[in-house]
């Protein structure tokens, strides 16, 4: 025993340098501007029976829903039937996915025949078919209408490709070229996983498996301590979406949760019923911000499964947060992210005297597609971050993707070489976060101005009518915005999900909601940042 005790911080650390590892090579190696530079993919390695061991550090937003899609794989192939050089596929929102753009690849780590773990990589490809380019029409009204809906398949066997997986999904993607080089970008991440996961589970010989075990039960031993020392009781929270693409009839998303001992049950009875538009979140989908608010209990907790160990959930079978088939979900981000900030706020207000103010709670997905003058066709899709909510000791944040968005910024120099668009304004919508002692943070203005030949809009915001709301007299922040400048003079405002067409000369408005402020204004002047030093 004394043995694994000395193993298990090496191997934690080994274990979190190849998942990192996973991580950077896929963003170096995809084709995808949303995955080379806004890192909305993600990088994990799992133990044969499903259990997640470690997970890079980015993106929340997918790593908690690999962990339902391991469990879809090994239930369609079970570990002991795994080979070496096989990969399996698949983005199915029943049997594990997120959303149809979230392709997942998986290979077994074979030693000495048996399968001993598995490296997972998840990655947001620019188009998989569906009614609309980029494959998040925000009017959505069923799956169908969304791409092209994969179960867990086998796409590799001994590491070459089946050419009937690979035809079907070009046949159904605007940008083949992008797809297979972002899928080979996730291959890659996945054989350095395997490679080194063996490498490391040589080199600690027989304890491997043991220490693995004992790194799992540290993360849930350090989260149930950090549950004891918060006080038992229950506490709620409601935030509402801004309509579900179809109708602007608010959607709301309802959290209470409720501590006792070491023990927490997060309950979203009372969210509304699953939506006819595209704003619904699978299970799996919310494993991720179940995950991310696990993880910030104890966030020193080794970066694993055990961590979810003291937590029971409850989803409510057709509703917003686990719909039944044949629901629409591509929008399901705004709803993650209103869900894992209801969580944090609703702990917030148990858990300290001097609750956090809310994040704005938006990461505006935005999809841009059409056709050059020549006739060639392009298509590019960036997320937009937004503001942060203040502290008790700090203004929010401007300009950051929040919780479980944490994705990055797209440079203004990769938009404009990859589309026939100018960036014409890139900057902090001041005065968007709310007005307090300590000051919310700032959203982000975006205008972008197509150069020629026709094209296609898809937005998918939030916060256009709700704002995030400030803390003990604090304001809230400001409401998102988006219109169409047209080069006749006329403005087209966007609603918070939209579809839209756009000739050279449009200009594309996009303001991000800024987040609360802690404290009321008038007690600016006691504030220790005003001070002097």
């Amino acid at each position: 025993m004394n043995e694994h005790l000395i193993l298990m911080e090496p191997v934690r650390l080994a274990l979190q340098g190849i998942v990192d590892r996973m991580q950077s090579r896929m963003m170096r190696a995809a084709y995808s501007s949303i995955a080379r530079e806004g890192g909305d993919c993600a990088a994990a390695v799992f133990l044969p029976d499903g259990r997640l061991l470690a997970q890079a550090r980015s993106l929340p937003l997918l790593l908690g829903s690999l962990i339902p899609a391991i469990a879809g794989v090994l239930q369609r192939f079970p570990a002991p039937q795994m080979a070496e050089g096989d990969a399996y596929l698949m983005n199915d929102p029943w049997s594990g996915g997120t959303h149809l753009p979230d392709l997942i690849v998986v290979r077994p780590i074979v030693s000495e025949g048996a399968t001993v773990a598995l490296a997972a990589a998840i990655l947001h490809h620019q188009d998989v078919g569906g009614m609309a380019a980029g494959s998040i029409p925000p009017n959505a009204t069923d799956i169908y209408q969304e791409g092209l809906r994969i179960p867990p398949v086998r796409w590799r066997a001994a590491g070459v490709v089946d050419s009937n997986v690979e035809t079907l999904l070009t046949a159904n993607s605007r940008t083949p070229g992008n797809l297979l080089g972002d899928l080979n970008a996730q291959w890659s991440a996945v054989c350095l996983g395997a490679t080194e996961t063996a490498a490391l589970r040589q080199r600690t010989g027989a304890p491997f498996n043991a220490v693995c075990d004992a790194l799992i039960a540290q993360s849930e031993r350090m989260t149930r301590d950090a549950l004891r020392q918060a006080p038992d009781g229950a506490w709620q929270w409601e935030d509402q979406l801004d309509g579900d693409g179809v109708d602007d009839k608010p959607v709301r998303i309802a959290v209470q949760l409720r501590k006792q001992g070491d023990t927490l049950t997060i309950d979203f009875t009372g969210s509304s019923p699953q939506t006819h538009g595209p704003v619904n979140a699978s299970p799996s989908a919310m494993m991720s911000a179940i995950l991310f608010f696990m993880r910030s209990l104890a966030p020193q907790a080794p970066n694993n499964a055990g961590c979810l160990a003291p937590a029971t959930w409850v989803l409510p079978e057709g509703s917003i947060v686990n719909p039944s088939l044949p629901a629409a979900l591509n929008a399901r981000t705004a709803t993650v992210k209103l869900a894992c900030n209801a969580m944090l706020s609703a702990w917030s207000l148990g858990a300290s005297r001097d609750p956090l103010a809310s994040n704005a709670g938006v990461a505006t997905v935005l999809s841009l597609g059409g056709a050059r003058a020549d006739g060639q066709r392009w298509l590019f899709t960036e997320i937009i971050a937004s503001g942060a909510g203040a502290s008790a000791s700090a203004d929010g944040t401007s300009g950051i993707s929040t919780d479980v968005g944490n994705a990055r910024n797209t440079p203004v120099e990769v938009i404009e070489s990859e589309a026939p668009l100018r960036v014409r304004t890139y900057a902090i919508r001041e005065g968007s976060g709310g007005v307090g002692r300590f000051a919310g943070g700032h959203g982000v203005r975006r205008v972008y101005e197509l150069l020629e030949g026709q094209g296609s809009v898809s937005y998918r915001g939030e916060r256009h009518v709700s704002r995030a709301r400030g803390s003990l007299g604090g304001g809230d922040g400001s409401p998102s915005a988006a219109r169409i400048e047209r080069a006749d003079g006329r403005i087209d405002v966007l609603p918070a999900r939209a579809r839209a067409e756009w000739s050279a000369g449009d200009r594309l408005v996009i303001e991000t909601a800024g987040g609360g402020a802690w404290g009321a204004a008038a007690d600016t002047l006691a504030t220790p940042k005003d001070q002097p030093t």
